[in-house]
């Protein structure tokens, strides 16, 4: 009776553990060229988006009289496309590189 708890307990130990192993994210420290790069588009691509939140939220529109006509005006703001994302993945790929194209 008692190797049986004790077997009980060793089976759920061992699965305690492996869940810990499968919880816990695996820590790589050379990350090949690839990787870095699309690591900095992903910031970059973030970081971009997260400014034309913060910029939509501050839409301008405006309502005026010309004559006998009420004009509106609604000024938004662009949507980023690739060109931004690439222009911001520069700038972060100089700083992690120490380098500054702008001298």
């Amino acid at each position: 009776m008692t190797t049986d708890f004790t077997k009980q307990a060793q089976e759920m130990a061992t699965q305690f553990a492996d869940q810990i192993k499968a919880a816990v994210p695996q820590v790589k420290f050379n990350k090949n060229g690839y990787e870095i790069r699309t690591q900095m588009l992903e910031m970059a691509q973030n970081q971009v988006w997260q400014d034309f939140h913060a910029r939509w939220g501050q839409f301008e529109s405006s309502v005026s009289k010309d004559g006998k006509e009420v004009v509106t005006k609604v000024e938004m703001p662009a949507v980023p496309g690739a060109d931004k994302v690439l222009e911001a993945a520069e700038k972060f790929y100089n700083f992690v590189n120490n380098t500054n194209t702008n001298k």
